[in-house]
């Protein structure tokens, strides 16, 4: 088994400002990987400074910088999780661990801290969402959460084609057909 088995996607867009404590937190050993989606910042050049790889994806939206990571990883496992600092990377190995325990997908599911703004209607949104997941897919969250691990190829293979917004939630229909065990974490 290689050194570094997982590797830790970062879509971003003008994440310049959050990448420094972002990249400190990422778990030892675990390889990073900043997919820069048409950043007019410096995120790139911060990324880089800081020791990560960097890809570049021109096509706009959260699902082509995804994509773009998924593909370009070369681990086994690849975790994605938003650059934007709002999830802790430190909380990574803790859905890896269910990930070798036999879940197919992980999830982080996040939950509220004090002090924290989380908009009403995102919450609601979110909510209602995922009631639609468990009642129609018979999947077990509560969450379309930015925090997620899952083996490569098996990712790959779902062949999720939306390229912006929808893809965390294209994402979990597809596993649901699929078949696969979906497990959450909670996550602050």
């Amino acid at each position: 088994m290689p050194d570094c088995v997982v590797t830790v996607v970062l879509p971003c867009l003008n994440e310049a400002d959050s990448l420094p404590a972002v990249l400190a937190a990422i778990p030892a050993g675990y390889r990073v990987l900043v997919v820069d989606n048409n950043s007019t910042d410096g995120t790139a050049d911060v990324a880089r400074a800081l020791g990560a790889d960097v890809v570049r994806e021109s096509r706009p939206g959260y699902g082509s910088a995804v994509h773009a990571g998924v593909v370009a990883a070369s681990t086994p496992l690849v975790a994605v999780l938003d650059g934007d600092g709002s999830l802790d990377p430190g909380d990574l190995p803790r859905l890896v661990a269910e990930l070798e325990r036999g879940a197919d997908m992980v999830t982080g599911r996040r939950r509220p801290v004090r002090g924290l703004k989380w908009p009403w209607h995102a919450r609601l949104g979110t909510a209602a969402v995922c009631w639609r997941l468990r009642t129609r897919h018979s999947l077990p969250v509560h969450d379309v959460a930015p925090m997620r691990v899952a083996k490569r190829d098996a990712l790959l293979g779902l062949g999720v084609t939306d390229r912006r917004s929808g893809y965390p939630l294209e994402l979990l229909v597809r596993a649901a057909a699929a078949g696969w065990r979906v497990v959450e974490v909670d996550v602050d």
